[in-house]
């Protein structure tokens, strides 16, 4: 039987700290309803597993990931809820010329026949940056749409990133939580993506650019 994390109790404390929340550019339309703040902690409560928790801006939890094959080269990561019913399957695409994840709705990733995924996330390959201030990392886009949907600037290993829609817009941001290390970091969400979906696009940033197995580690700090 898995073993809780021993230090769940002590981390779930750190987390609830309050946060003040600014993005870094308004949408040009005003939201009825301000960004969830989520704190995202890159472990998993099992002790023998490999994964992400997190909480809300109360500090319960309200996501999990617990992956009991610690793979740097995994197939898929399944996001599920509190009580650990999957909310969606983000899977890498086999075969494909840049990486690339897609994201599916709950656990139907391997149904037959497969389901149209949500979100498509392709590593950005070059040097060119977006119309935004960072270097671009990853564009995403949604298969029924002929036009990207986001994309992702800025440093996934520093903690440092933005995703922005069509018009420029930040609708998701990964910020670092200074005092307690690259491992626990702060994601404030637009309801205009919602937390779900973000959460999503950072399990495809972290198997991108996390550096989790050695083949990779090189990214943290050249990211």
């Amino acid at each position: 039987m898995a073993k809780v994390h021993p230090n769940a109790a002590a981390v779930a404390a750190e987390l609830a700290t309050p946060t003040t929340t600014t993005t870094t550019r308004p949408a040009a339309d005003q939201e009825t309803e301000p960004p969830t703040v989520l704190t995202v902690w890159r472990k998993s409560l099992l002790f023998n597993c490999d994964g992400f928790t997190v909480y809300d801006a109360r500090g319960v939890l309200a996501f999990r990931v617990d992956c009991y094959a610690a793979s740097r080269r995994r197939a898929e990561v399944v996001l599920m809820d509190a009580a650990g019913a999957p909310l969606l399957t983000v899977r890498r695409k086999r075969l494909s010329l840049a990486e690339r994840w897609l994201i599916y709705d709950g656990a139907d990733a391997g149904t037959t026949p497969p389901p149209r995924p949500l979100l498509s996330v392709c590593r950005h390959v070059g040097g060119l940056h977006s119309s935004g201030s960072g270097k671009t990392l990853a564009r995403v886009v949604m298969p029924t749409a002929t036009s990207e949907a986001f994309v992702v600037e800025g440093s996934y290993g520093r903690r440092a990133c933005a995703v922005r829609d069509a018009r420029g817009d930040v609708v998701a941001e990964v910020r670092r939580k200074e005092a307690v290390g690259d491992d626990v970091f702060r994601l404030v969400v637009s309801p205009r993506l919602g937390a779900p979906l973000a959460m999503g696009l950072v399990i495809a940033l972290d198997e991108m650019f996390g550096g989790r197995g050695s083949a990779r580690s090189w990214l943290r700090s050249a990211c």
